[in-house]
């Protein structure tokens, strides 16, 4: 699943840590839901939305270019 979550953390100066301790999940699943190798439930997606202050659709919509 393609998303833009690293790319807004990085920009905003958090680490994968940070990211994980706020949203209560571990480092290393951030890593796999920024690699698109783990799809985040709707619960998760949503608390990593608002910690990064971004929309869902921001995050982790891949429209028609």
């Amino acid at each position: 699943m393609d998303n833009n979550v690293k790319v807004t953390r990085v920009s905003i100066g958090m680490t994968q840590e940070d990211l994980a301790k706020e949203v209560k999940v571990t480092r290393q699943t951030i890593g796999l839901i920024e690699k698109g190798r783990y799809n985040p439930t709707l619960k998760l997606c949503i608390s990593i939305a608002l910690v990064l202050n971004k929309t869902l659709d921001e995050l982790f919509w891949k429209g028609i270019e």
